[in-house]
């Protein structure tokens, strides 16, 4: 009896050997496969640099500004509502990030 419970736990130690060899494969496969994708994958450039506006060159940046100043200045003249002043101007700074993405394009 104990030679036959000896073969079968045998046979059985044998089946999960096989089964950690195939899965040792696959993973192996798995590995090397997702190396080889890395490497072939163009990467851009890590642009972040923390600051506020990073993605924006000096010269967008100061266009930006400028022209803020500028919409702020034309508003101040022309309203003479100091309500309706102040409701446009906030206006215009809420909707500047939407008017600078649609005019300058998103950059990653």
């Amino acid at each position: 009896m104990s030679k036959e419970r000896a073969r079968r736990r045998a046979a059985r130690q044998a089946e999960l050997d096989r089964e950690r060899a195939r899965r040792a494969r696959t993973v192996a496969r798995r590995q090397r496969r997702r190396a080889l994708l890395r490497r072939l994958t163009p990467r851009l450039p890590d642009r972040r640099t923390g600051r506020l506006l990073a993605r924006r060159s000096r010269g967008e940046r100061a266009g930006i500004v400028i022209l803020t100043l500028c919409a702020v200045a034309v508003i101040v003249l022309l309203v003479d509502n100091v309500a309706l002043r102040i409701a446009l101007i906030l206006l215009m700074l809420l909707v500047l990030p939407a008017v600078v993405v649609i005019a300058l394009g998103r950059r990653t």
